[in-house]
């Protein structure tokens, strides 16, 4: 973890996290900083101590490493999105290349950070979880898609004919953001800034385009040809159906 602790100030935040990290003094770092901010923070040290808290607690979110004793934190990752567990979840983790990364968020987290990092950029990041989890939003909790696909925007789910694929809670946000702004093109910096609440859109970051390739795997009649959320070269995105 950098030696850079930041200047947040504790808030009166009453949400409870689980941090799943088996490295005890990451871990305890981990808290601390998290606990400054206001938080309520647990903790557990390798990946069937993190899966029966889950299971047996209410936590709000979850601070997870991938290379975990026991259960690894991808496994333990699928079985709370099998299990239909909406927690949301940021992998915190060493292994940094982009198809760690990337099989990370097919598997459902909502946020990924690599090792070392930064403990003020960690907590704005559950901040904007936070943050983008109360956000009202005025969309309707069905949408009828294309064919057969329907989405049920409050269980997270899509509804293929007699399939149903689950929604992680970022694909959540960003098929209702695209939705609510329909009348125009999308950029990356936008879904960074509104979705993410990164303070400035301008990083270098691939997790937009990862998350839109997952998306429109879940969502498009053919993902392949994408017709509901369109590519508009040099721009961004825009959201037609």
């Amino acid at each position: 973890m950098s030696q850079d602790q930041g200047t947040s100030q504790p808030t009166t935040a009453t949400e409870t996290i689980l941090v799943i990290e088996d490295e005890l003094s990451l871990a305890a770092g981990i808290r601390d900083a998290l606990e400054h901010a206001g938080y309520t923070v647990s903790m557990v040290h390798d990946g069937e101590a993190g899966l029966a808290a889950i299971r047996q607690g209410k936590f709000d979110l979850v601070v997870l490493d991938l290379m975990l004793p026991g259960i690894c934190g991808l496994e333990l990752l699928k079985s709370l999105r099998a299990e239909r567990h909406d927690v949301r979840v940021v992998i915190l983790t060493a292994l940094g290349d982009e198809a760690d990364v990337l099989r990370g968020l097919e598997a459902g987290a909502d946020d990924y950070m690599r090792k070392p990092f930064s403990p003020a950029i960690l907590v704005a990041r559950v901040s904007a979880q936070f943050r983008r989890r109360d956000l009202d939003s005025s969309l309707p909790d069905h949408l009828k898609l294309t064919g057969e696909i329907e989405v049920d925007l409050e269980r997270l789910e899509v509804h293929r004919g007699d399939e149903v694929v689950l929604l992680t809670p970022r694909e959540g946000d960003i098929l209702r953001y695209l939705i609510e702004h329909r009348d125009r093109v999308v950029t990356r910096d936008d879904l960074l800034v509104d979705v993410w609440h990164y303070t400035n859109g301008k990083v270098e970051t691939r997790t937009v385009d990862i998350h839109i390739v997952g998306l429109r795997r879940k969502i498009e009649p053919d993902p392949s040809q994408p017709t509901l959320i369109q590519t508009v070269r040099g721009k961004g995105y825009r959201w037609h159906d």
